[in-house]
């Protein structure tokens, strides 16, 4: 025979487990997916940053921000991407390619080089490293993780600061001044990158052609101009008109 004291122990179990499955409601099958953040561009850019950091693979050792260089477009839209993958969140900047990327000085990069003496932009994935102080002041060396740029080091391709990559060198002449190849920003987009993209991260650079909207840039035709000799300003400060 059941003694009272289980009698009272049974009923207590029972109703604590009415109790439970009466307060909780029952959770749906499926969980709806939640929405991925940002623009239609911004989606991209995540899809590329994390593509191209399994690509890298421990060649990266500091994986939540992805510095994304679109030469796709004009240098005169923003189109250096700071995609911060925990956050979800885009910020975009300006950046200048190669005066021998863009022969004609119109904005629009034209092809890319690896070759050391080409003062071209190289296209691929890059490493950056530590800072250094040199030509161009604090500078942050960057190497080169593809066939297409991995000449970076020694070409001394780095990420620097530029006047001719300020916002208002656009205001002025329609477009960015070139660099010899390197990713040269302006005056508060430098100092954005050294506390976002410098020490062990990944930067991406490649003619996307994304606009703001997340369509195809489109550029321009017109009948090429023939490049005339260049002046000694040109050849030596070629960003500075």
């Amino acid at each position: 025979m059941m003694k009272r004291r289980d009698l009272l122990k049974t009923g207590l179990k029972t109703g604590l487990v009415a109790g439970a499955a009466l307060a909780a409601p029952a959770l749906p099958a499926t969980l709806a997916a939640q929405p991925i953040k940002g623009s239609v561009r911004d989606r991209k850019l995540f899809d590329i940053a994390q593509r191209e950091l399994n690509r890298a693979g421990p060649a990266i050792w500091k994986r939540d921000i992805v510095g994304i260089a679109d030469f796709g477009v004009h240098s005169a839209q923003r189109r250096f991407h700071f995609v911060n993958l925990d956050r979800q969140e885009v910020q975009s900047y300006h950046v200048s390619h190669g005066t021998g990327s863009d022969p004609e000085h119109d904005g629009w990069l034209n092809n890319y080089s690896n070759v050391e003496g080409s003062n071209a932009t190289s296209r691929g994935a890059y490493v950056t490293w530590e800072w250094y102080v040199g030509r161009y002041g604090t500078s942050v060396r960057l190497g080169g993780l593809d066939p297409t740029n991995d000449a970076a080091l020694r070409r001394y391709i780095v990420m620097h600061r530029a006047k001719y990559a300020e916002p208002t060198h656009i205001d002025r002449w329609g477009r960015l001044g070139r660099s010899n190849g390197c990713f040269a920003l302006g005056e508060e987009q430098f100092r954005i990158a050294l506390l976002n993209l410098s020490g062990g991260r990944l930067l991406f650079a490649d003619s996307l052609g994304l606009n703001a909207d997340g369509s195809i840039a489109q550029r321009p035709q017109y009948e090429p101009l023939q490049p005339e000799r260049p002046s000694d300003v040109q050849r030596y400060a070629p960003g500075s008109f």
